[in-house]
C-alpha cells in the first residue's frame, strides 16, 4: 500500500543533515538504520550504509533507484541453497560428469590424426 499523496514522501532528515555536510566525490559511507526513507535526488553518487539487521550494506546511490526506498536494496536474508549433503553429492556428481565427456572426444580426436 503507498502513501497517502497529503503526507509525502518519507525523508529522515538526519541522514540528508549527513549528506548535505559531505562532498559529492567523498567516497565515505553514511551508515543509516533508516530502511523506508525514500531515496531522493540530492542523494544520487553518495554511498550510503544500510542496515540490513546485522551489518551496513554499503548501497551506491544512482539516478535509477530514485523513488525507491533504501531497504529495498539491502536484503535482509541470505539464501542458502535447498538439499544440504545430499544435494552438494548431486551437484559435485553432475559436475564430474559434465566435465568427463569434454574430456574424452580431446583424447578421441588424437588418436584418430595418427
Amino acid at each position: 500500500m503507498s502513501r497517502s499523496l497529503k503526507k509525502g514522501p518519507y525523508l529522515d532528515e538526519r541522514l540528508l543533515a549527513k549528506l548535505r555536510r559531505l562532498k559529492a566525490a567523498d567516497k565515505t559511507v553514511v551508515k543509516t538504520w533508516s530502511r523506508a526513507a525514500i531515496i531522493t535526488p540530492e542523494m544520487v553518487g553518495y554511498t550510503i550504509g544500510v542496515h540490513n539487521g546485522k551489518t551496513h550494506l554499503p548501497v551506491r546511490v544512482i539516478e535509477n533507484m530514485v523513488g525507491h526506498r533504501l531497504g529495498e536494496f539491502a536484503p535482509t536474508r541470505t539464501f542458502t541453497r535447498h538439499g544440504g549433503k545430499m544435494q552438494k553429492e548431486l551437484e559435485a556428481e553432475k559436475a564430474a560428469t559434465a566435465a568427463a565427456p569434454a574430456a574424452a572426444p580431446a583424447a578421441g580426436e588424437k588418436g584418430e590424426k595418427k
